[in-house]
């Protein structure tokens, strides 16, 4: 019952439920100059055969992508893949991926999951990009040990989504006050930029994207030396603006069944979701 009475306020953030739903949502994004990326909604399975379908939904995806001819590649959570399972099972899901994806010339990202799953995700993706370079990950700025993690990936020459972080995590693992997210995030940017490793650099933050743009421009790099990245339903006219002004610009978008615990961390993550979301539901 609650989740029939929530969704249609998640629509808000959520391109929908099928595949149908999600390639006309990267259909519209595409036809303002809109990159976009493809999430296929759920985490923390603990069967072969959820894990299993979650990969053919992906295969599914990307065969969607290269049939339409769009302007998209893919993101997934590795306990979608089966890590809570298997290590090398889940290594193996996520292969199948990324060599559909290179068949394609496609790219797959890896997101970041919770603190508990930071040094396994890593690991994984290490081990699965010595014999596909065609896969990134994410990096959270509020962590500790971010620092130390971007410049092991850029030795390798991995590419990186760099975000502020969405779980809750205690003082011992991360920084708590945004002042601070803030200047991690802007230490952390700055060294994937200078690298020029087509880093990403994903926020809806102003400060955040004030300083990108400035730091671009004092450094002199090229526009699309980087991508700047935003949720879906999340600043709609800033990533059309942000295209306009001749910045890649990518727009992460989920769908899925699965929808829940992603809906929870975005209205946790800024006071104006939590009022769109009292105005939805009590409106008339």
């Amino acid at each position: 019952m609650l989740n029939q009475l929530l969704f249609p306020v998640a629509k808000r953030f959520v391109a929908g439920q099928t595949i149908q739903e999600a390639i006309s949502a990267v259909r519209h994004l595409n036809a303002f100059g809109i990159l976009t990326t493809l999430d296929v909604l759920g985490e923390n399975v603990s069967t072969r055969p959820a894990a299993e379908a979650a990969v053919a939904a992906y295969l599914e995806a990307l065969d969607w992508i290269q049939r339409e001819g769009l302007s998209s590649n893919v993101s997934l959570k590795l306990t979608q893949m089966g890590l809570d399972i298997d290590r090398d099972y889940c290594l193996d899901n996520v292969a199948r991926i990324c060599e559909r994806a290179a068949a394609g010339k496609n790219f797959v990202r890896i997101d970041m999951e919770g603190s508990a799953y930071t040094e396994r995700t890593l690991n994984l993706f290490y081990d699965l990009f010595r014999k596909h370079q065609n896969v990134g990950v994410v990096i959270q700025a509020y962590l500790h040990r971010s620092e130390q993690d971007v410049r092991k990936l850029i030795e390798l020459g991995a590419r990186v989504r760099l975000c502020k972080g969405a779980y809750k995590e205690p003082p011992s693992l991360a920084v708590q006050t945004l002042a601070a997210v803030r200047q991690n995030f802007m230490s952390l940017a700055s060294l994937l930029l200078k690298q020029r490793i087509h880093p990403a650099i994903a926020t809806h933050d102003d400060v955040l994207l004030s300083w990108t743009r400035n730091y671009i421009a004092q450094h002199e790099l090229p526009k699309d030396g980087f991508e700047f990245q935003m949720l879906y339903g999340v600043r709609s006219h800033s990533q059309r603006q942000l295209a306009e002004q001749g910045y890649p610009m990518r727009v992460y978008v989920p769908f899925g069944t699965h929808w829940l615990p992603y809906f929870y961390r975005r209205i946790r993550e800024r006071k104006e979701n939590v009022a769109f979301v009292l105005k939805h539901l009590f409106r008339k």
